[in-house]
């Protein structure tokens, strides 16, 4: 035998082992990962599910480019988790327009639909009545009060901190930092206030910081 072929013999097993060795190196790599991610190996197909297909509480954006121009987004409080969070919508609502009933109504509109799909698979919802109606003020009433066909203290807790921070983040509807709403009877309105603990919590603040109008 000539001496390369006995030196290729001598490195053949060597190699072999070098082989293996990498291979086992690798499946104790991919053991170690499944093992490092809480994985227990099985030998049975395991089919999951589908992977989450929405972060809870979050919504695709609107393409705002592409709305009619008569079509603006406007923002308005769903329940989401326990709390309130608000969610885009784009409503036919001349940007101009500043009549308060109509802004008023529009923001009702919204939050008495049933949410979209996206919204569904991202956990929203709403409490707001859909029978509830919202209208102008009486005489007598204190300036920018929008009465509704049922008295405010009556609604759930969650619905009627929807309306208010919907009302209190649009400028019109606001006066004196405060939401001024009343109901169908005799009962004077009131001013309502959306704070940071109506929206963590609207189920455990029920009169949302309500103030006794002069």
């Amino acid at each position: 035998m000539r001496r390369s072929d006995q030196a290729y013999g001598a490195h053949r097993p060597r190699r072999a082992r070098r082989r293996t060795g990498r291979a086992l190196a690798a499946v104790l790599a991919v053991t170690a990962l499944a093992a490092g991610c809480g994985i227990r190996s099985t030998s049975v197909p395991v089919d999951a599910g589908a992977a989450p297909s929405r972060v809870p509480c979050r919504t695709p954006a609107h393409d705002v480019t592409s709305q009619a121009l008569e079509d603006i987004e406007v923002q308005v409080y769903l329940v989401c988790a326990s709390q309130l969070m608000t969610v885009n919508r784009s409503v036919r609502l001349d940007a101009a327009e500043t009549d308060r009933i109509r802004v008023a109504r529009v923001l009702l509109d919204e939050l008495r639909k049933a949410p979209v799909t996206d919204e569904r698979q991202a956990g929203f919802s709403t409490d707001v009545p859909a029978g509830l109606r919202v209208s102008g003020a009486r005489e007598g009433d204190p300036a920018g009060t929008l009465r509704l066909n049922e008295q405010p203290e009556d609604l759930p807790a969650e619905a009627l901190a929807q309306l208010v921070c919907s009302y209190a983040d649009s400028e019109p509807l606001v006066t004196g930092g405060t939401v001024v709403l009343g109901g169908p009877g005799n009962y004077a309105p009131r001013g309502y206030l959306c704070t940071s603990e109506t929206k963590t919590r609207p189920a455990d603040v029920p009169t949302l910081g309500v103030l006794e109008l002069p």
